[in-house]
């Protein structure tokens, strides 16, 4: 994986490629295939175009484009030791790329949405509580005023007032933006730019995944 925005990805000349001009400077995901069969999920039988990624080259792209700058164009290379074998198989793979990371986006803002629903119904019923408990300690002084025990009573109903709220105020507070982080970066993968380059052999630097970090990674 390159991460050096100043680095361009590792095509030399007498390899083939297509797909996407790589723009200088921008924001390069480098990984390496035996087949192109590695790049999706067995599993899906569903057709190419809308088949899934497989888990680990999803989670590898997904990684990778969190340690990029935010700001600079991104690009996918993909190292293929295999010969084009689809017609406009650069295009194919492209669209594939684009619609798992445009369905997985669906799902994440869906999620997100289900989530602030939940929180605003939450608040509702926290706040009820809330509410319901201080009226409930007024009534308490009002009946047995000041002494030890109206006290213990009305500070009692006040901490679980609180303790009702917690759910919405954790949502509100904590929960929401990290759905929303995934969201956006999966809405730049699905528009993001792929090249493939066509080689016989494995670039020199790169290594199986697993063994360490370097540009292009071996899946």
């Amino acid at each position: 994986m390159n991460t050096d925005d100043s680095r361009q990805p590792n095509m030399s000349p007498e390899n083939p490629s297509s797909g996407d001009a790589v723009a200088a400077g921008g924001g390069i995901i480098e990984m390496h295939l035996r087949e192109l069969s590695q790049l999706f999920d067995s599993l899906d039988h569903s057709p190419f175009r809308e088949k899934d990624l497989d888990r680990n080259a999803e989670e590898y792209i997904v990684d990778s484009i969190k340690e990029l700058p935010s700001r600079t164009p991104y690009a996918l290379v993909i190292h293929l030791d295999q010969p084009a074998s689809l017609p406009n198989e650069d295009q194919v793979i492209e669209e594939a790329i684009h619609v798992h990371f445009a369905r997985r986006a669906q799902g994440l803002r869906r999620e997100l949405r289900r989530l602030l629903r939940r929180g605003w119904i939450s608040l509702g019923i926290g706040l009820s509580f809330l509410v319901t408990f201080f009226l409930v300690g007024q009534f308490i002084r009002r009946i047995m005023g000041d002494s030890q025990w109206a006290t213990l009573l009305r500070e009692s109903l006040l901490i679980g007032g609180w303790v009702a709220m917690w759910k919405p105020l954790e949502i509100f507070l904590y929960d929401w933006w990290p759905l929303l982080g995934e969201r956006r970066i999966h809405d730049r993968l699905s528009r993001i730019k792929v090249r493939i380059v066509y080689t016989a052999s494995k670039p020199a630097d790169a290594r199986s995944a697993g063994i360490g970090d370097t540009s292009p990674v071996s899946l």
